[in-house]
Formats: C-alpha cells, sequence, structure tokens
C-alpha cells in the first residue's frame, strides 16, 4: 500500500486589520485598504465603522454603524484570528473614536491612524465633536500617524504653505502622543515630499509628482501599505519607505471611472 505523501501545511501570511469606512465606489476606504493588503501579500480583515454612497463624483450619504457592531467586529477577529497591526480610517463620531481607541489600547500591536476627515472631493467625514478624541484619546494609540495638510490643520491649527512647515506640522501632531508623524505634503506644489519623523530623527521621502487627476483612494492606500509593511517585521522608517514606493505606482496608474476622479491602481504591480 502505498505511503501517503505528507502535505506540508499552508503558511499564515502576517495578519492585518482595518478599521474604517465602507467606500461603495471601491477607490478607498475598506475597499482600497484590502487591496492593498492583498498586493503587500498580508491577509486583510476588516471592522467597519460606516456604509458610505459614494462614486467618482463624492459621497452622497454616510450611515455610521452602532458603536456595539464596531466592538463586536472588532472582538471577533482579534480574539481568534489575531493582528500583527492595525490600521484606523473613518471614525465618524465622538463615540466611535472613543470605543476604538480603547479597543486599540488592549490590543499588542502597531497602529497606523489615518485620521480621516474630509474625503477626496471635499466631503466631511468626522464629526467636529469627534477632534477632542482624535486628539487626546487616538493618536495617543499611533505607532505611525498619518495626517495630510488639511488633516494636520483640522486637529492642531497649522497652516502648512510650503516645505519648511511640514517640521512645524509635524512638532505639532507628535505633541498628541503617536511615535512618528507622517506629515504628507501631496498638496503642495512640485515633488510630492514627505516628512517622517519621531521628534528626534528626520526621513524626508520625495516622489516625482505625476499629472494624474485619479488620485481617489491615496491616504487610505498609503496607511494601508505602512500596516502591512509593519505586520510583515518592517521596521517604521522601512515600512514607510515601501509605502511611499507603491502608493507613488499607485498614482501613476491611477485611471479614470465615472465622470469624476477616478481611483488609484491597487494592481498597479502586477499589470
Amino acid at each position: 500500500m502505498p505511503i501517503p505523501e505528507r502535505v506540508t501545511p499552508p503558511s499564515v501570511p502576517p495578519r492585518v486589520l482595518t478599521v474604517a469606512g465602507s467606500d461603495s465606489g471601491g477607490g478607498a476606504g475598506i475597499q482600497a485598504d484590502l487591496k492593498t493588503m492583498l498586493a503587500f501579500g498580508v491577509h486583510g480583515m476588516s471592522v467597519l465603522t460606516a456604509v458610505t454612497a459614494q462614486n467618482s463624483l463624492g459621497v452622497h450619504g454616510a450611515w455610521e454603524l452602532p458603536v456595539e457592531a464596531v466592538r463586536a467586529q472588532y472582538r471577533a477577529v482579534v480574539d481568534d484570528i489575531g493582528v500583527q497591526a492595525v490600521k484606523t480610517g473613518m471614525l465618524s463620531s465622538a463615540e466611535l473614536v472613543a470605543a476604538v481607541a480603547e479597543l486599540l489600547a488592549g490590543t499588542d500591536a502597531p497602529v497606523v491612524v489615518d485620521p480621516v476627515g474630509v474625503s477626496k472631493h471635499g466631503d466631511p467625514l468626522l464629526a467636529a465633536s469627534a477632534l477632542d478624541g482624535v486628539r487626546t484619546r487616538l493618536l495617543p494609540a499611533a505607532t505611525v500617524a498619518t495626517p495630510n495638510l488639511d488633516e494636520v490643520a483640522q486637529l492642531t491649527g497649522v497652516q502648512v504653505e510650503d516645505e519648511t512647515g511640514l517640521r512645524r506640522a509635524a512638532g505639532a501632531v507628535l505633541e498628541f502622543g503617536p511615535r512618528w508623524a507622517l506629515i504628507k505634503g501631496g498638496h503642495l506644489p512640485g515633488d510630492a515630499v514627505d516628512l517622517l519623523t519621531d521628534g528626534a530623527e528626520e526621513h524626508w521621502l520625495r516622489a516625482p509628482r505625476h499629472d494624474n487627476r485619479h488620485t481617489h483612494g491615496t491616504g487610505c492606500t498609503y496607511a494601508s501599505a505602512i500596516a502591512s509593511g509593519l505586520a510583515r517585521g518592517q521596521c517604521v522608517v522601512e515600512a514607510v519607505r515601501a509605502a511611499k514606493e507603491y502608493v507613488t505606482g499607485a498614482i501613476a496608474h491611477g485611471f479614470p471611472l465615472g465622470a469624476g476622479i477616478g481611483p488609484v491602481d491597487h494592481g498597479w504591480r502586477f499589470s
């Protein structure tokens, strides 16, 4: 009788959890997060915080999930499957911010906080009453905080007009307690330059600016790429550099959908 072949059990990929809202158009939010995680070879999992009716022209409606639903999703994943990194995105209310911050405090994994304030089209995604909670509860839980310049202004009041202002913005964000701040200068003229710092060391990340208006989902993609790198065991600097390279390529390959702003291409490395 033949001896059965020994089957090697498949290896388990690193696991990354996104806590964010849904984008029905597929370009940002949970959808962008999971696509990015797949591109980085990690297993993406999700906690849905809100449902949006969204397309290339903007956000046409948003419905927040109850706090108990968010907490139940989080506990179900973390207690059974476990996580090597967590990424947060759209947390629309003070109650959700407080609940997620509490959950993060009890999770032994690096956290990437993308403090989503407005959509690519300028639609508000964070209540004014939630800002204090982001400052005092969410940002202190972050391994890396990844605000863009609009979010920096919303959280700190610092207005950045040129590269020299990125350092001042980073200092203001670091005062709220994240270990690292990544200030994204994509809205500035010239090269797309970001500043990563922990207050002691600085890393300037530059990339050519691509003449492509289809950039929907850039922030979600960048933060998820960082979380994926951290889950794979990279240090913060390595993870951010790899994420910058990936999101730059995704922007370069962004494509038109609908009548407005199309998404970045999460699968650009495979085409």
